[in-house]
């Protein structure tokens, strides 16, 4: 049995234009030691199907099942999903300058966040433990700086007070939201380093949130391309880079630099209104093989390459599914 398996998830929520359908029968499985990466565009669904997974979208109309480890999650009373949360399923969110609380001592936060789901435990230990999750994470003189406020820390440095606050009761599932947005490519290096290394300590499942197809080649084992609430593509690793199908997939390949120096290919277009979806694919009115049958019917997620681990939401049958 997988640790977390996520069946037909479908958000909505209400607003005064209309009704977002958000996700749209989203499926996913992920184990012990593995990382699924989530990628697309902007609004693809991506965040709300894990906030939602959690309990953390109030207000939206949920349908689906996602069961972590035995355990049913949607609609599960809140008692429940305060013990998992934290405990079993630690979260890395996109802003850590915002998901820090500015006027508490990073030290601090990290203390009553482990004492909250282990009250047995003294604070004098809970500190020791919170000081070498920060130096396990790189944070230089973690003794010293454990004290230190979060706007005290750049950028990179609060995101791994982020991933030591995670990862401090050794969590079976880490859920990272665009863990590497807005850093250099250097300390960007060091956070996915800083992953890998306690995924293999402890053996943590990892689902990766991201729109950067280079984090998804240094960290992830599947990948997940969603578009318009909707899962496009479904495939390992690399054969999402190197035996891709669908053609928004090769759209985002396309637009990735290149040390060749070739000129980027951006997508055309503009992602669909999720108020009114389109009848058919979502993706026809940018894809550049469109035909008829695109607009008319939307295409099921089906094997190609005779691959049962991967599957295309794509009318083009394998013979005809263009290199990318």
């Amino acid at each position: 049995m997988n640790l977390l398996d996520v069946r037909d998830l479908r958000v909505s929520f209400g607003t005064p234009d209309g009704v977002v359908r958000a996700v749209r029968g989203l499926s996913f499985s992920v184990d012990r030691g593995r990382t699924l990466a989530v990628v697309g565009e902007s609004g693809s669904g991506k965040s709300v199907a894990t906030q939602t997974i959690t309990g953390l979208t109030r207000g939206a109309e949920v349908s689906g099942s996602a069961r972590f480890d035995g355990t049913e999650l949607l609609g599960a009373d809140p008692a429940t999903l305060r013990r998992l949360r934290g405990a079993r399923i630690g979260m890395i969110f996109q802003d850590p300058l915002s998901s820090l609380h500015p006027q508490y001592r990073i030290g601090w936060q990290i203390v009553e966040m482990i004492r909250a789901h282990q009250p047995q435990t003294s604070r004098q230990a809970a500190r020791r433990r919170a000081a070498d999750l920060l130096t396990l994470v790189g944070i230089p003189r973690a003794a010293e700086r454990i004290d230190d406020y979060p706007h005290q820390f750049s950028g990179g440095m609060r995101q791994r007070v982020m991933i030591a606050m995670a990862m401090a009761l050794d969590p079976d599932l880490l859920i990272a939201d665009e863990p590497t947005t807005a850093l250099d490519v250097t300390v960007q290096a060091q956070v996915l380093s800083v992953m890998r290394k306690l995924q293999q300590e402890f053996g943590t499942a990892i689902i990766l949130i991201t729109h950067d197809l280079g984090v998804v080649a240094e960290l992830a084992d599947e990948v997940i391309v969603m578009y318009a609430g909707s899962v496009m593509e479904r495939a390992p690793r690399r054969d999402l880079f190197y035996r891709n199908h669908h053609p928004y997939t090769q759209g985002l390949l396309a637009s990735l630099p290149s040390q060749t120096g070739r000129r980027l290919t951006p997508i055309p277009g503009s992602p669909p209104s999720l108020i009114n979806p389109p009848r058919g694919c979502p993706f026809a009115a940018r894809c550049p093989h469109v035909f008829d049958r695109c607009r008319a019917v939307a295409p099921p997620l089906v094997e190609v390459y005779g691959d049962t681990r991967h599957q295309s939401a794509c009318w083009l049958g394998d013979g005809e599914a263009v290199a990318a």
